[in-house]
């Protein structure tokens, strides 16, 4: 038996572990809102969490480890190689893998902690078990849902949306039923098979939900998924009376809410589609049958035009990624910056396959943070620039999306490519991006098409710059 007042003590520096742990998180989330001081906020956040943990092992109520060091030798045997060789462009499936574990642990605990509470004839209260009901929807429905995104961004599973007649009611549908069976259990909270009924239902809707919903626009649904995921973790907080769960779990909801709403509005979609289905079913458009021409070019062309440059914006998107072509367009950018041109990268909220996609991925090759431009802010540059440099970037840079109130993308906010003096695409074909219809920037008069695989246009175009660098001197 422990004594009193090592429990106490025990107590004091769980809660205090908490407090500072709580407030790491509250900074960490502060900080990495910003490229020049995310680094810190990742380690303020990490900080934060090995306090969490900490603190919760100290409780007193732990009678013994061994079940916890195992749990703690499988998850770094699968979490470190994960972190440590998975590629950068397989980061947004590893994003959503992390949601799915994460929300299935909070959906098992519930689970325990009901079957515990009925232990010896105990019941839960009202309030409990409609905190473990919400822990538990929230969990289960994540998981399923995360492994779908997960299916659909590593193209496991159709990317494009499946829908049905009705499927928007049916999803209501399950819905309500799992609400109401929440209902019937916090009025009795015994009924066991009705429990199991109400989890099995909720894993099936996490699968409801995911499924009409296409590929194009899976970093709105992951930031979603993780809102939910964080809810889940508030509830499990009030479970256990847990002031450190309620707070993260809080925060994570928060942000991801915040982030998502921010996210539907970058691709101006209504958030009530991204919650009841119908979410991102672009459909193709149909060929009007005028026949289109576009200029090709090469990187011994657009070097020079590019060198004779004052100012450059490169504007990466997921073709940047597949590519893994982050590294050779920062030495582009540095081999510009070095003869005075004046290079910035032009950031889309929605490039890439999940938020800040291509923020982490040119962070990962040092590009200087006052380089990166959000749209807002680049927007207005692009009618001074001499040279767009267009990196796999498909529907965010669509002018359609201003003009042709017949495409599916119209009212989405894009970037203002197409006012830059020169254009240069770099795409392995014309074939079309994720919203599956034709961008009529590649027809402009200013808009050259660079074909193949961006790493490789990218490393000859520092090549042929660097090449004009040493005769001029």
């Amino acid at each position: 038996m422990i004594a009193a007042e090592t429990v106490a003590q025990l107590n004091t520096f769980e809660q205090i572990a908490y407090i500072v742990g709580a407030a790491c998180f509250v900074l960490a989330l502060k900080w990495m809102s910003g490229p020049k001081t995310a680094r810190k906020g990742l380690w303020v956040g990490i900080l934060g969490m090995t306090l969490a943990v900490v603190g919760t092992l100290t409780d007193a109520r732990i009678v013994t480890f061994e079940w916890i060091v195992i749990a703690f030798v499988i998850g770094a045997a699968i979490g470190v190689p994960m972190g440590q060789w998975m590629k950068m462009t397989a980061m947004p499936q590893r994003t959503a893998f992390s949601h799915a574990f994460g929300a299935l642990a909070a959906a098992l605990v519930g689970t325990a902690e009901y079957y515990h509470a009925l232990q010896n004839g105990g019941e839960p209260t009202k309030f409990i078990m409609f905190a473990l009901g919400l822990e538990v929807l929230l969990g289960f429905l994540t998981f399923t849902g995360s492994l779908m995104a997960f299916g659909k961004l590593a193209e496991v599973l159709p990317q494009r949306p499946i829908t049905y007649k009705g499927q928007n009611f049916v999803n209501l549908a399950v819905l309500a039923v799992a609400i109401i069976m929440v209902i019937m259990l916090i009025i009795d909270p015994t009924q066991k098979p009705l429990w199991l009924a109400f989890s099995a239902l909720s894993l099936v809707f996490g699968v409801m939900l995911i499924i009409p919903i296409g590929g194009a626009d899976m970093p709105t649904v992951i930031s979603l998924l993780n809102s939910y995921a964080g809810l889940s973790g508030a509830a499990m907080g009030f479970v256990l009376n847990n002031k450190m769960l309620i707070v993260a779990g809080a925060l994570d909801g928060a942000s991801g809410l915040f982030l998502s709403i921010i996210m539907c509005r970058a691709m101006n979609r209504s958030f009530t589609n991204v919650l009841f289905g119908g979410f991102g079913q672009l459909q193709m458009k149909a060929d009007d049958g005028e026949e289109k021409i576009h200029r090709t070019s090469n990187p011994e062309e657009a070097a020079m035009i590019m060198d004779a440059a004052q100012k450059v914006i490169i504007i990466p998107g997921y073709g940047m990624a597949v590519a893994q072509a982050q590294h050779k367009v920062a030495d582009l950018a540095s081999a510009l910056t070095k003869k005075g041109i004046d290079v910035k990268f032009a950031i889309h909220p929605v490039a890439g396959r999940m938020p800040g996609h291509m923020n982490v991925l040119l962070a990962e090759a040092n590009v200087p943070y006052d380089q990166l431009a959000e749209m807002e802010e680049i927007n207005p540059e692009f009618e001074e620039c001499d040279v767009a440099l267009v990196i796999g970037a498909n529907d965010v840079t669509n002018p359609a999306a201003k003009t042709d109130k017949t495409s599916p993308i119209y009212g989405m906010p894009v970037l203002d490519v197409e006012k830059a003096r020169q254009v240069y695409v770099v795409k392995r074909s014309m074939n079309p991006g994720f919203a599956g219809i034709d961008n009529p920037l590649y027809y402009l008069e200013n808009t050259a098409m660079l074909f193949g695989d961006a790493k490789d246009i990218a490393g000859q175009l520092v090549t042929e710059v660097a090449k004009l660098s040493s005769m001029h001197s």
